[in-house]
Parts: structure tokens; C-alpha cells; sequence
């Protein structure tokens, strides 16, 4: 950020606390202070000289980062666990512990992770209504058939008044058991383990291979890469697209 000045919720966007509406409603509720003093001016501009706090917690922006990872089983993907179960930040180096998940994968899930600073970015990428897709590759228990597909693909209430939809394709048959790859617009939590829960077919092993056009391609288990930032650019193309056929 340099020397110059930018709007307030940006600052606190850009310090990765939270999304730059989420900052909007924070400073309408007289939670963020301007060098002590409270502020409720949407478009103020504040620069690195400026004392920026929420709830007296000092804010400062930081270089944005973006990485893509693949996660193990057997971490959880919150920055620690009333539980005391291990989490990606007990793998993951120094250099990156300051990033935040873009959406979460399960405990015994493995895959694509996306991990940034940026709240705009992580608010973009989860929010619902732009229907990001994600795709994954999961082995079940048994032989699915084709009409299990198109349940799943019409529905299948996995809470009271919630329903949950993926489409899948049968890749492979192995053994007594089927390879899947499916594909949800959704982020309901363990929406694809509880699907085919509900169709007699449990889940063995699911991996998430992609969201959007970001993949796990040159990753290794427990590595990760920085994004460029050309991959950077087409990503926020890609949702500004989905934005625009989403309207």
C-alpha cells in the first residue's frame, strides 16, 4: 500500500480481517477506530500512518498472498480445535500460517485447498450465489447405477429443509466398489459424504480436484504453490463472468 491513502474498508480488506462489506458493516456499527477515535464514514481514506483498530485489535494491511494446497487427511482446516485435533496449520510452514482457507475441506477429505489474506478474495470465492463449481473425486462403497446419479442430481434432503444437489458421472468400477467424479455448486457441510449416506453407498475416500478453473495440477500431498499473478487475473475473471450469467 505504500504511502497512499485508500478507503477504509479496503484497508481492512486488504489486512485480510474480513470482506470490504463485511468492513462496511463493521465501521456502521462504530466497531473500527480511526487513530482512537471512532468512525462511521463509509468512504474515509486512511493510509499507513494511520492507527486502524477493530475491538482494539490493531489492523494492518499485509502483501497479498494467494496459494493453492493440497490438503492430507487427517487435519481440519480452522486455525486450531477446541478438540485438539491437528490442523493444516500444524503442516504448513511459517511463511504461510497467516492465510486463511477459502471454504473447508472434512477431517478425512484430501484435495485442493485455496489459502489466502485477501478478504475480498475468500468473500468472492464463497459466496453462494455465484455458484463456483467443485469437482471431486470419490470412491463409494458398492456399485452405484445411473439412477442413483439422477437422485442426486434432483436432490436429496440431508438436514430438515435442506437440500443438496451434485452431479456425478461413474468413472471406474473397482472391485465392489465405484469411482465417481462429482460436481456441486454448493458448500454444504460434508454435503457429499451425507448424499450418498443416504443412498447406501459411503464414502471411502474423496478428494477435491478443482474449484473453478484453479486445479491440483503440480501439486504433491501436503505441498503447495504460490498463484501468479496472471492466474490471479483470470480467476477474478472467471467470477466476474459468473457474476454477469448469475444476474
Amino acid at each position: 500500500m505504500k504511502n497512499q491513502k485508500v478507503r477504509l474498508n479496503k484497508y481492512i480488506a486488504s489486512a485480510g480481517y474480513c470482506s470490504r462489506r463485511k468492513a462496511d458493516e463493521l465501521i456502521l456499527l462504530g466497531k473500527v477506530t480511526v487513530n482512537n477515535r471512532p468512525v462511521f464514514e463509509l468512504g474515509l481514506l486512511v493510509g499507513p500512518n494511520d492507527s486502524v483498530m477493530i475491538d482494539k485489535k490493531i489492523i494492518k494491511p499485509e502483501s497479498l498472498a494467494y496459494i493453492r494446497y493440497y490438503k492430507p487427511a487427517g487435519y481440519i482446516t480452522t486455525t486450531d480445535d477446541e478438540k485438539g485435533r491437528k490442523t493444516i496449520y500444524d503442516v504448513l510452514p511459517e511463511e504461510v500460517r497467516n492465510l486463511k482457507p477459502v471454504g473447508r475441506l472434512d477431517k478425512d477429505s484430501t484435495g485442493l485447498l485455496l489459502l489466502t489474506n485477501d478478504g475480498d478474495f475468500i468473500n468472492s470465492i464463497s459466496h453462494p450465489a455465484l455458484k463456483i463449481p467443485k469437482t471431486y473425486r470419490v470412491c463409494a462403497q458398492g456399485k452405484l447405477n445411473q439412477n442413483d446419479l439422477i437422485v442426486m442430481e434432483n436432490g436429496i434432503e440431508i438436514e430438515k429443509g435442506q437440500i443438496a444437489y451434485a452431479y456425478a458421472g461413474i468413472l471406474a468400477f473397482e472391485g465392489k466398489n465405484t469411482v465417481l467424479e462429482m460436481v456441486l455448486y454448493q458448500g454444504l457441510n460434508r454435503q457429499i459424504r451425507k448424499m450418498l449416506d443416504f443412498l447406501g453407498h459411503p464414502v471411502i475416500s474423496l478428494k477435491r480436484i478443482s474449484i473453478g478453473p484453479v486445479n491440483l495440477d503440480g501439486l504433491k500431498k501436503g505441498q503447495f504453490k504460490y498463484l501468479k499473478p496472471k492466474q490471479i487475473q483470470q480467476i477474478r475473471a472467471y467470477l466476474k463472468k459468473l457474476e454477469k450469467e448469475n444476474k
